[in-house]
């Protein structure tokens, strides 16, 4: 085992994961639908059984308005994921299967080739935690 395999399994996030939808994304071509409430309707169900332990939650804006649907995948210690550009008929299940990854990742780190294929070039950012940001931008040492 590398030494990044043993920080991992010791560094998975603490707390609840919580992926957050922006119900207010809409299409810029239809003004009236409202694609992101759409893709919560279609990634409760997906989510709740591939991860029931996982909390789904509507917010109102992730300010990513020029790509919706846009979701963020987070928990207390770990890194955010912003994702944008996805469809309710196949964004759930690309987010499910990140969300696995995410659980067991290093500070819910999942390295680009680890992410459904969908997700990949639908980064919009990833985020640090604020309470182990340090100066040099490393993740905290798991003293491993």
């Amino acid at each position: 085992m590398s030494d990044h395999d043993s920080r991992a399994f010791d560094a998975k996030p603490s707390g609840p994961v919580v992926v957050s939808v922006c119900t207010t994304c809409r299409l810029v071509a239809d003004e009236g639908t409202r694609i992101g409430a759409k893709m919560l309707e279609a990634l409760r169900p997906v989510m709740h059984a591939e991860t029931p332990e996982v909390k789904v939650r509507a917010v109102q804006c992730l300010g990513v308005c020029k790509r919706p649907a846009t979701i963020a995948v987070s928990s207390p210690d770990g890194y955010t994921f912003v994702f944008g550009d996805l469809e309710p008929e196949s964004g759930p299940a690309a987010v499910a299967a990140f969300v696995l990854s995410y659980s067991v990742g290093d500070y819910g780190f999942v390295p680009w080739a680890e992410r459904p294929e969908l997700l990949r070039s639908r980064l919009v950012a990833r985020i640090p935690a604020v309470k182990w940001s340090p100066e040099d931008g490393h993740p905290p040492d798991t003293g491993k």
